[in-house]
């Protein structure tokens, strides 16, 4: 079991920036594939980034350049680094677990936070 609690997230200005953490809970943290998603209001869940548990990541093209996602495993803890937010980046941001990659990255996951709200005024 695992579970997962997102914090960081706040209102800022566009063009400002974010820092995301996600604190997972128990000793096998290091052995999933960690992923966000967010869901704007009145939208579905989309997936934004993940990073494997070999390392490999992968970003959504519209915050390619912008957002960074790294993991701690010592710290059982993964990070999305936000930079040069836009108003469209406005959304309920969710950290999410997974042991397959594809299947994570298809909204396909074993275990999800609570969300954290991230508000970029324009």
């Amino acid at each position: 079991q695992v579970q997962l609690v997102e914090s960081g997230g706040g209102l800022v200005q566009t063009g400002g920036s974010l820092r995301l953490s996600c604190a997972a809970s128990g000793r096998t943290f290091r052995t999933y594939n960690m992923g966000w998603f967010r869901q704007a209001p009145g939208k579905e869940r989309e997936f934004v980034t993940a990073v494997g548990w070999g390392g490999s990541i992968t970003y959504i093209d519209s915050v390619k350049g912008r957002f960074t996602i790294s993991r701690d495993n010592a710290k059982n803890t993964v990070y999305l680094q936000m930079n040069s937010l836009k108003p469209e980046d406005t959304a309920v941001y969710y950290c999410a677990a997974g042991s397959s990659w594809r299947a994570l990255q298809e909204g396909r996951y074993e275990y999800w936070g609570q969300g954290t709200q991230v508000t970029v005024s324009p």
